[in-house]
């Protein structure tokens, strides 16, 4: 056998660069079996001070400029504990190409019956890697799916680019209503007398009686969002997913509001987020400022909720829940809020904090009125998000306020019973 396969150490090291070609593989980048090689007979040229060795892997597995910094990020944390000249090995020379420790001890290779170390490397690869405890237990790693679970709050900007990138290609779904008109139908409900007329009048008797059923429509969606001061460090990503949500919805209305209610559907619709980012910014004059919920949502009730809350629709407030205006008059148009649309939805981005409790006076006047109590931190939030506005069906839920009612009357008749 030759000496890479007969020493043990230098065997060890072979493990590992055979574990960091699969490790750098499950970070999402194109290593294969004949770069893993490369870096192999590298090492019997170079040898294995740190630093050289560092730019034998980078130059043999790394084939794409943009993979170098996540290359970089693989190398440390994959070297750390144990770096690469810390594995006692045979000299430099002694470490040279599998094919020729094979060629030049053909018999004592053949003999063994082990095969050449290239053969090893592949034996290796349809294994599933060494049975080294520390090779087996290397993360599996997904820069996408640490972007999902990422707090908006703490990604970088270049993040923060890719989340929105992967924000539009988020399904938004609104679910469906029953409409008021009809359309042909085999087995529908409704007579359809004009088909059925017409088809009298051809034939000379009614070969068919036409029926109708009523159309499904996509419910409306009204989003209702907290710019204040309190949620500044969400308020851009936000923002994109507001721009999202108006572009992958046929009926969207969009609000912000701080100390005052604006809307921003119109500008929204341009078709460029930069350039509806930079119009809300002109249009909205409260940013970064005080919290009035209860104002903003009166505000909304009197002036615009008889022309969008029309046909059912859902209601999404993206709210922290910090209030500094009058908590009586918050009350009072949220339940007012409740009666008047299908579903309401409260999103709160502190909700992802294991220890967030709803202690803001705010937040406990609002949630007696809210249907649903949901995080809006990370990407995976909002994909939870959408998955929920889809299955909201014809069927309202049950309000809770009318569940104390209902339990109230009942135990005042049990009482009267008695």
């Amino acid at each position: 056998m030759s000496e890479l396969t007969n020493n043990e150490p230098a065997r060890q090291l072979l493990d590992r660069i055979v574990g960091f070609g699969r490790y750098l593989r499950a970070r999402g980048m194109p290593v294969n079996l004949a770069q893993t090689l490369d870096l192999v007979r590298a090492v019997g040229e170079v040898g294995l001070e740190r630093e050289d060795f560092y730019l034998s892997a980078r130059a043999t597995l790394v084939t794409r400029k943009e993979d170098l910094p996540a290359f970089d990020e693989a190398f440390e944390e994959y070297w750390r504990s144990q770096s690469p000249q810390e594995i006692s090995c045979p000299a430099p020379q002694e470490v040279s190409c599998p094919e020729e420790e094979q060629a030049r001890q053909p018999s004592e290779a053949g003999a063994d019956g082990e095969g050449s170390g290239e053969e090893m490397l592949l034996g290796l690869e349809e294994e599933g890697g060494p049975e080294d405890a520390e090779s087996e237990t290397v993360p599996v790693y997904s820069p996408v799916e640490v972007l999902r679970d990422k707090d908006f709050a703490r990604m970088s900007p270049e993040e923060a680019m890719r989340a929105r990138e992967l924000m539009r290609g988020i399904d938004w779904c609104m679910g469906t209503r029953l409409s008021r008109r009809t359309l042909a139908s085999r087995r529908g409900s409704y007579l359809d007398l004009r088909r059925t007329l017409r088809s009298n009048v051809q034939h000379g008797e009614a070969m068919e009686i036409g029926r109708r059923e009523r159309k499904l429509k996509p419910r409306p969606l009204v989003l209702i969002c907290d710019i204040s001061g309190s949620m500044e460090c969400y308020t851009r990503l936000l923002l994109q997913f507001l721009h999202a949500v108006e572009h992958g919805g046929e009926s969207v209305e969009t609000f912000v509001f701080g100390t005052r209610l604006t809307r921003i559907t119109r500008q929204l619709r341009a078709r460029d987020v930069d350039q509806a980012l930079e119009a809300v910014s002109a249009e909205v004059l409260d940013w970064a400022g005080g919290t009035c919920i209860g104002e903003s949502l009166h505000a909304f009730n009197t002036r615009w909720a008889r022309r969008v809350l029309r046909r059912g629709a859902t209601v999404i407030i993206i709210s922290d829940g910090w209030d500094r205006g009058d908590t009586e008059l918050l009350r009072g148009e949220m339940e007012r809020l409740q009666r008047s649309c299908h579903r309401l939805i409260w999103l709160n981005p502190l909700l992802g904090s294991p220890s967030y409790q709803p202690l803001t006076r705010g937040i406990q006047a609002a949630l007696p009125y809210v249907d649903d109590f949901l995080s809006v931190h990370n990407l995976r939030s909002l994909e939870e998000l959408a998955s929920r506005l889809s299955e909201v069906g014809a069927v309202r839920p049950e309000r809770r306020q009318a569940a104390r009612v209902r339990l109230s009357s009942e135990v005042a008749g049990q009482a009267s019973g008695r």
